[in-house]
C-alpha cells in the first residue's frame, strides 16, 4: 500500500517553513497521541505517520532527499527517516521534545545552549515614612557577573566556543534501547551544545566570575510589607554569555512607634486627659506625612471612641488617592493627685446622680445586683 504524502500527512504546502510545519505536527501529535486515544489503533497508526513525516521534513537533508525522490529516497538500504525502525518509542520521544524542550534547561532552546543564569532574592526592609512618601535605595547584592576578560564568552581572549563534535551542537545525545529511546546530556560539552578549547583564566571557563554590584532600587509610594519589586536581568549572570536572571527585591515595613498600617488606612491610639474627655475641648495628633491634625474632642468621650480623617492614610500603590486615619481615645485616669483634687473628686461623687453621671458602670452593677437577687431566691 503506498504511503501518504508527507506533506499531505502533515496538512501543510511543500514550500512551508519549519516554524509553520512543528505548529502542524504539535496540533496533530497531541490530537492523535495515544495516551488521549487508549484502544485506538487508528488514532495509534496516524500518530506514528504524523512524527515520520515530521522527523523527515524537519531535517533540511532528509527533506531534499525527500523533495527528489519522494518515500524512494529511504527505500532499499537508504538512510530511513530519522532510524524509524524504532518506530513508536522514537516518535514519542521526539513528541516529548516538541512539546517540553522548551522548559528544559532553564527555558532555553531545544539542543543545547548555555545555562541561563539563576533568579536571586534580596530582603530589604524600609520604615513606615520610607512606604508613604517612596524612595531610591542603593543595596549591595553579591552576585555573578559576565567575565570582563572573556567578555563572558569563557574562552581565553574572547573567542567563541565551537559546535561540540559529539552532540554537534544538539547538547543530548540518542541512544536505541530495543524498544526504548534513551537520551542523555552529552558528557562533552555538558548539555551547552558548545565547547571551549581554551579556557579563560580569570573564569576558568564558566564565563562569570564573583562580584558584589551596587544597584538602585525605586521604591513606590504606597508600598505593603511583603510587596516584590523585580529587576529584570539584574539576577545572576549566565554561563557562557547565556541571560542573566532577574532580581527580586522583597519589602519588609518596620513596625511605627506609633502608627499601625491596615492595607491603606492608619490606626493610632491616642491618651486623652479625663478632664478633657469629661469637658471637652481639642487635641492635635501626628499623621504619617508628618503633618498635624487637629481633632474636637466632644464632652463626654469614652474610651474606644474613634475619629476619622479622611484622606491623611496611606497613598494606594500607583494611584493618586489616600486611605484614611483612625484615631481611637483612651481615657487617662488621673494619678498623683494632691489632697485638695482628691477632696474634689469626692465631693464630686458624693453630690452627683451615678446613674446620670456614670449610666454604663450603673447599668452594669444594676444587672449584677439582680443577678445576686435571683441566686438567693
Amino acid at each position: 500500500m503506498a504511503k501518504q504524502d508527507y506533506y499531505e500527512t502533515l496538512g501543510v504546502s511543500r514550500d512551508a517553513g519549519p516554524e509553520e510545519m512543528k505548529k502542524a505536527y504539535r496540533k496533530l501529535a497531541m490530537k492523535l497521541h495515544p495516551d488521549r486515544n487508549p484502544g485506538d489503533k487508528e488514532s495509534e497508526k496516524a500518530f506514528k505517520e504524523v512524527a515520520e513525516a515530521y522527523d523527515v521534513l524537519q531535517d533540511e537533508q532528509k527533506r531534499a532527499a525527500y523533495d527528489r525522490c519522494g518515500h524512494a529516497a529511504f527505500e532499499q538500504g537508504g538512510p530511513g527517516p530519522g532510524g524509524f525502525e524504532g518506530g513508536f518509542a522514537t516518535g514519542f520521544a521526539d513528541i516529548f521534545d516538541e512539546m517540553f524542550g522548551d522548559f528544559v534547561q532553564g527555558g532555553g532552546r531545544r539542543g543545547g545552549g548555555s545555562r541561563g543564569g539563576s533568579d536571586l532574592r534580596y530582603n530589604l526592609e524600609i520604615n513606615l515614612e520610607d512606604a508613604f512618601k517612596g524612595k531610591k535605595a542603593q543595596i549591595r547584592v553579591p552576585t555573578s557577573v559576565a567575565c570582563d576578560a572573556c567578555n563572558g564568552t569563557g574562552a581565553a581572549g574572547g573567542a567563541a566556543p565551537v559546535t561540540c563534535n559529539t552532540c554537534h551542537g544538539h547538547g543530548r545525545i540518542r541512544s536505541q534501547s530495543g524498544f526504548f529511546t534513551v537520551e542523555r546530556t552529552c558528557p562533552a560539552c555538558q548539555g551547552g551544545g558548545r565547547v571551549i578549547k581554551e579556557p579563560c583564566r580569570t573564569c576558568a571557563g564558566a564565563g562569570r566570575t564573583q562580584k558584589e554590584r551596587t544597584l538602585s532600587v525605586d521604591i513606590p509610594p504606597g508600598v505593603e510589607d511583603g510587596t516584590r519589586i523585580r529587576l529584570s536581568g539584574e539576577g545572576e549572570a549566565g554561563l557562557r554569555g547565556a541571560p542573566a536572571g532577574d532580581l527580586y527585591i522583597f519589602l519588609t515595613i518596620r513596625p511605627h512607634r506609633i502608627f499601625q498600617r491596615e492595607a491603606a488606612n492608619i490606626y493610632c491610639r491616642v491618651p486623652i486627659a479625663m478632664t478633657k474627655a469629661t469637658l471637652g475641648g481639642t487635641i492635635e495628633v501626628p499623621t504619617v506625612d508628618g503633618a498635624r491634625a487637629r481633632i474636637t474632642i466632644p464632652t463626654g468621650t469614652q474610651t474606644g471612641h474613634q475619629f476619622r480623617l479622611r484622606g491623611k492614610g496611606m497613598p494606594v500603590l500607583r494611584s493618586k488617592t489616600r486611605g484614611d486615619m483612625f484615631v481611637q481615645a483612651t481615657i487617662e485616669t488621673p494619678v498623683n493627685l494632691t489632697k485638695r483634687q482628691q477632696e474634689l473628686l469626692r465631693e464630686f461623687e458624693d453630690g452627683g446622680d451615678s446613674a446620670k453621671q456614670s449610666p454604663q458602670a450603673h447599668g452594669f452593677f444594676s444587672k449584677v445586683k439582680e443577678i445576686w437577687e435571683d441566686l438567693k431566691e
